[in-house]
C-alpha cells in the first residue's frame, strides 16, 4: 500500500465508512456472545449536527467499538424524536411560506404535510452522524412516531389510566401562547429580563381615602385578581384581615386574607393574588378557596373574563393599562426592575403561567423504584454529584402533565361521549366503543357518538419508553431482540435532561419490564466557548462541526472534543484543540511513513534495539493497564490522554529514536518486524478514539483480507510488566534529556560527540549504555570514582556525571545550584516533618511509610552531590 506524504483525511474518511457499511460490521443480531446496548439519546427529527451532539456521540462511539474490539455483540441503536412542538413550528412556518394556514387544513391534512416534511428534512442530523465516525446500527434506526413505537406509547397510557395513575384535571400549567400548548418545566427557559415594578393602590371597600398599595410586575394581571394577601405577622396590615378592597379599574369587590407565604421584605409587603396566572397564587388560591379567574386567551389575549381591553396582547395591554391606572390615580409609583421570566425553549415566547385542563400522570409511588434504583447504585450516575440533585428532585416529583395542544405527536387515547362527562380511554376507536356500549347497553351508541380528544402527549411521554420500544418491548416483551438486548449497558446524555429524560426512562424501565433500562449514565458537560457562554448558533459562537470536519478530519475534531472532557464537566471549546488533533494524526502518519519506509537487514537484533523493544512492550503493557482501568471508571478523556502520551511521546519521540538506525545502516528484521507489531498493537488502542486514520493504517501495515478490519479487530490483552525496566528507562531519558540540556545551556553542538563518565560504579545504566550513546551523541561511557579533570559535573536524581568542561558562568551556576540545594531541602523539611509525626507513623500505611523515607533517603543523597558540585565551583 503506497501512503502519501502527507495524511489527507477526506481522501479516506468516507472511502472506509462505506466499506464499514458495505460490510455491515456495525448490524447485531442476537447469539451466543454477551451483549453491549446503546440506545442512542434520540436528536429531535429537526435538528442538525452541533458541538453538544459532537462531544455526545464520540463518548458513544468510543464506548461503543472498544467493546465491539473486546467481543461483545455490540448493538448501538440510533434514532430520532418526533419533537411535537419543534417540528409543528416547522411545519407550520414551511405552509406559511406556501400561503397556507393551520387552520385552513383538517388534522389528517395537517399530519400528511408533517410526515412529508419529517420524510424530507427528518434525517439529516442521522446522515451528518455517518461524517463523524458514528458506528450505529443503522438497520435498526428508530423513531417514535413509527407504527410499531406508537402502539407502545398508547399501550402505556392506556395501561397507566386503568391502574388509576392517570387522571384528567384543570391545573396550574407553563402556556406557550405562541405554541398555544401547555409546555414542561425542561422547555422553559428563565433568564433576567428588564422590566418595571408597578405600585397599586387598592382602596378599601367602604372608605374613601384608605388604601393598600400592592407592588407588581405585571399590572395587567389586575384583571384576575380575586383576593389581597398579607402575612399574618405583618404589624402593618393585620388590621386590614376580614376587610375587602376594590380592584381597580374593574371595580371588584375582594377579600383581604392572612397566608405565611407572603414575603413581608418584597415590594410594599402585600401581595395580590391572581390564582388563575401564578404559580403561588394557585397554592394560596386552593388553601383559600377563591375564584379562579382566567383573563387569558390560549393566544395571549385579553379573554372575556379580564372585561376590559379583550382581544388585545397582553405586553400591548401592561402599557396601556399602567397608562391608565396612571390618569386614574392608581398608580403610586413605577421603578426599573430586573427580574427572571420564563421563556419558551422552542418559540421565545414569554411563558404564561395558566390554569388548563389537562392530562396528568400521579408520579408519587412509580418514582419510588427509580430513586432507590440510584441510591443503591444499581444504575450508576457519573459523575457521582449528581446523585443528591437527582434524589431531591425525585423526593419532590410532581405530577406530570401529560398533554399537549398540538396535532403533531401521539393524540391521546381518550374518547369522549357526546353530551355526558363519560370518557373511554382505549388504544383505539372501535376499543373504546365497544366499552361504551359495555357501560351503557340501553344506549344504540355508533361511532360518531364518540369525539378523541384532540391532545397529544407531551414527547416525553413516548421517549421516556425509548430503550424498550427500540427493541418492540412494550408491544412484545417476548421477542429474542428485547429479551437478549435489553437493559442496555450505557447512556451518555447531559446532565439538563437528568430528571425529564434519564429519571423517567429510570421509572418506565421498572413500571413496564421490572428491570432497569441501562447500568451507567455518563452524564457530559456542556460545550462553552472561552467566555464559557454555551455555544448556540443563535450566538454565533458555535463552529459548524461539518466544516470542522471538511478542515480538519473527523478524528481530529473527535479528539480534539475529548482532550478536555471530564465527565459533567463543562467543556471549554477551543479550535486550536481541533488542531492538536489533526496534528496528532499527522504525527502517527509520518511515524508510520518512518517505519515502512526502513530497510530489513536478515540480520540478529543488536543490544540497543533490543532494550528498547522491551521497554516499549512494557510501556504499552503498562499504559493498557491503565487505559482499561480509566474505561472502567468513565475517565475517557483520561484514557485518551495515556493513549496520547504513549503514542507521541514513548513511541514517536523516544522509541523511534532508539530503534532507528544510523545514516548507512539498516534495522534489524526482528526489530522491523517487532516494531510493526507493537504500531499494529496501538492502532488497536488508538481505534476507538480515532477510527478513521486507524483502519488506513491497519491495512497499511499488511495486505488484509477482505472483511478484515481493525474495527472488528481484537483489543489486546493486559499482560504483566517489568516495572525496573520500565524505572530504568525512565532514569535513562532523564539523563539524556539533561545531556541535551547541558549542551543547550553551554551551545555545545548536538552533532559534537562527547565522552560520558558516570561518579559511581552502583548504578542501573550499563545494560542502556547503546541507547544512551545513540540518543545523547556520546562516544564512551566510564566509571570514574573522582571527577575528571576538564569536567564539569551534573546530577539525575541521585547519580553525577562529568562531561568535558564547557566556559560557564560560575556566579550563575552557584546560583542555580544553590536555588536547587534550598529547594531540596524545603523538601526534606516536610518529610522530616511528617516522619516524626505519630500520628501518621502509626496510621499510614507500611507502603506510604516506605515512599516517605524513600524521599528521604533520596533527598539527603542529591543534596549531598549537590553541595559537594557547589564545593568545587567555589575552589
Amino acid at each position: 500500500m503506497e501512503l502519501s506524504k502527507t495524511y489527507d483525511p477526506a481522501s479516506i474518511e468516507d472511502k472506509w465508512y462505506a466499506s464499514w457499511m458495505k460490510a455491515r460490521i456495525f448490524h447485531a443480531e442476537p447469539d451466543n456472545r454477551p451483549s453491549y446496548t446503546v440506545a442512542i439519546p434520540p436528536p429531535n427529527v429537526t435538528g442538525i449536527l452541533h458541538m453538544g451532539h459532537v462531544l455526545n456521540n464520540t463518548i458513544q462511539d468510543i464506548l461503543v467499538r472498544k467493546k465491539r474490539m473486546q467481543g461483545f455483540n455490540t448493538c448501538w441503536v440510533p434514532g430520532t424524536d418526533h419533537a411535537s412542538i419543534a417540528t409543528e413550528a416547522k411545519v407550520v412556518a414551511l405552509l406559511a411560506k406556501q400561503g397556507i394556514k393551520k387552520s385552513d387544513l383538517s388534522r389528517d391534512e395537517f399530519l400528511e404535510h408533517a410526515f412529508a416534511w419529517k420524510e424530507k428534512y427528518g434525517g439529516i442530523i442521522l446522515q451528518q452522524l455517518r461524517k463523524l465516525g458514528a458506528s450505529c446500527d443503522w438497520d435498526r434506526t428508530a423513531f417514535t412516531m413509527e407504527e410499531r413505537y406508537s402502539e407502545g406509547v398508547i399501550n402505556v397510557f392506556c395501561e397507566l389510566y386503568d391502574k388509576g395513575l392517570i387522571y384528567r384535571g384543570k391545573r396550574m400549567v407553563n402556556w406557550d401562547p405562541a405554541a398555544q400548548t401547555a409546555i414542561s418545566d425542561e422547555e422553559v427557559n428563565h433568564k433576567d429580563t428588564n422590566g418595571f415594578l408597578y405600585h397599586l393602590r387598592y382602596n378599601i371597600s367602604g372608605t374613601e381615602d384608605e388604601y393598600v398599595t400592592i407592588a407588581t410586575t405585571r399590572p395587567e394581571t389586575i384583571l384576575g385578581d380575586t383576593a389581597i394577601a398579607i402575612n399574618p405577622e405583618d404589624e402593618r396590615y393585620i388590621h386590614l384581615h376580614g376587610k375587602t378592597a376594590i380592584v381597580p379599574l374593574v371595580n371588584r369587590e375582594i377579600p383581604i386574607i392572612l397566608d405565611s407565604y407572603v414575603d413581608k421584605e418584597f415590594g410594599t409587603g402585600c401581595l395580590k393574588v391572581t390564582p388563575a396566572h401564578d404559580t403561588n397564587d394557585y397554592e394560596i388560591g386552593l388553601r383559600h378557596k377563591l375564584e379562579f379567574l382566567d383573563i387569558l386567551n390560549p393566544d395571549g389575549t385579553i379573554s372575556e373574563a379580564g372585561q376590559l381591553y379583550v382581544g388585545e396582547d397582553r405586553f400591548k395591554v401592561r402599557k396601556q393599562i399602567a397608562k391608565e391606572l396612571e390618569e386614574k390615580g392608581h398608580l403610586v409609583k413605577q421603578e426599573p426592575y430586573t427580574h427572571s421570566v420564563g421563556y419558551s425553549e422552542r418559540t421565545k415566547a414569554a411563558i404564561e403561567p395558566k390554569l388548563s385542563m389537562q392530562w396528568f400522570l400521579d408520579m408519587k409511588d412509580i418514582s419510588k423504584p427509580a430513586l432507590e434504583a440510584v441510591l443503591s447504585e444499581e444504575v450508576r450516575l457519573i459523575p457521582s454529584k449528581f446523585i443528591n440533585t437527582y434524589r431531591y428532585w425525585m423526593e419532590n416529583v410532581r405530577d406530570w402533565c401529560l398533554s399537549r395542544q398540538l396535532w403533531w405527536g401521539h393524540q391521546i387515547p381518550a374518547y369522549f361521549l357526546k353530551g355526558t362527562d363519560e370518557v373511554f380511554v382505549a388504544p383505539t376507536a372501535e376499543k373504546a366503543l365497544q366499552k361504551a356500549r359495555e357501560k351503557f347497553p340501553e344506549r344504540d351508541i355508533q361511532a360518531e357518538d364518540l369525539i378523541q380528544d384532540p391532545d397529544v402527549l407531551d414527547t416525553w411521554a413516548s421517549s421516556w419508553l425509548w430503550p424498550i420500544g427500540v427493541f418492540d418491548g412494550v408491544m412484545d416483551p417476548e421477542n429474542k431482540d428485547f429479551t437478549y438486548f435489553y437493559p442496555t449497558q450505557d447512556l451518555v446524555t447531559a446532565p439538563e435532561i437528568l430528571f425529564f429524560w434519564v429519571a423517567r426512562m429510570i421509572i418506565a424501565g421498572y413500571q413496564f419490564t421490572g428491570e432497569k433500562p441501562f447500568t451507567n449514565v455518563y452524564l457530559t458537560g456542556i460545550v462553552r466557548d472561552h467566555l464559557r457562554r454555551k455555544m448556540s448558533k443563535s450566538l454565533g459562537n458555535s463552529p459548524d462541526p461539518l466544516e470542522m470536519i471538511e478542515e480538519y478530519g473527523a478524528d481530529a475534531l473527535r479528539v480534539g472534543m475529548m482532550f478536555s472532557s471530564p465527565a459533567g464537566n463543562d467543556l471549554l471549546y477551543k479550535e486550536e484543540l481541533i488542531k492538536q488533533g489533526r496534528n496528532f494524526a499527522n504525527k502517527i502518519w509520518n511515524a508510520f511513513r518512518l517505519i515502512k519506509g526502513l530497510e530489513a537487514a536478515d540480520t540478529p537484533a543488536i543490544e540497543r534495539e533490543l532494550a528498547a523493544i522491551r521497554w516499549m512492550e512494557n510501556r504499552v503493557q503498562e499504559a493498557l493497564q491503565d487505559i482499561n482501568a480509566q474505561f472502567e471508571e468513565f475517565r475517557i478523556s483520561d484514557a485518551l490522554m495515556s493513549v496520547y502520551r504513549l503514542i507521541w511521546e514513548d513511541f514517536c519521540s523516544w522509541y523511534l529514536e532508539m530503534i532507528k538506525p544510523d545514516q548507512g545502516e539498516q534495522i534489524s528484521r526482528p526489530a522491523y518486524d517487532a516494531s510493526i507489531k507493537l504500531f499494529e498493537r496501538l492502532m488497536k488502542i488508538l481505534h476507538p478514539f480515532m477510527p478513521f486514520i486507524t483502519e488506513e493504517l491497519w491495512h497499511g501495515i499488511s495486505e488484509r483480507s477482505k472483511g478484515d478490519f481493525i474495527s472488528i479487530a481484537s483489543w489486546p490483552s493486559v499482560g504483566t510488566y517489568d516495572q525496573q525496566c520500565l524505572e530504568d528507562i525512565a532514569l535513562v531519558k532523564e539523563l539524556i534529556t539533561a545531556i541535551r540540556g547541558y549542551r543547550s545551556q553551554y551551545q555545545l553542538s548536538n552533532r559534537e560527540a562527547l565522552p560520558l563518565h558516570i561518579g559511581t560504579a552502583d548504578h542501573p545504566f550499563q545494560p542502556y549504555y547503546p541507547i544512551i550513546r545513540k540518543l545523547a551523541n556520546i562516544t564512551s561511557i566510564a566509571e570514574t570514582a573522582a571527577k575528571p579533570e576538564g569536567t564539569n559535573s551534573f546530577n539525575v536524581r541521585v547519580f553525577e556525571f562529568f562531561i568535558p568542561a564547557a566556559e560557564i558562568d560560575v556566579e550563575a551556576e552557584i546560583e542555580k545550584i544553590q536555588k536547587q540545594i534550598d529547594r531540596k531541602e524545603r523538601l526534606l523539611s516536610g518529610v522530616k516533618k511528617k516522619l516524626g509525626n505519630d500520628k501518621f507513623m502509626n496510621n499510614a500505611p507500611a507502603n506510604v511509610i516506605a515512599n516517605e523515607q524513600k524521599k528521604l533517603s533520596d533527598a539527603e543523597s542529591e543534596i549531598g552531590i549537590l553541595k559537594t558540585r557547589l564545593a568545587q565551583l567555589d575552589n
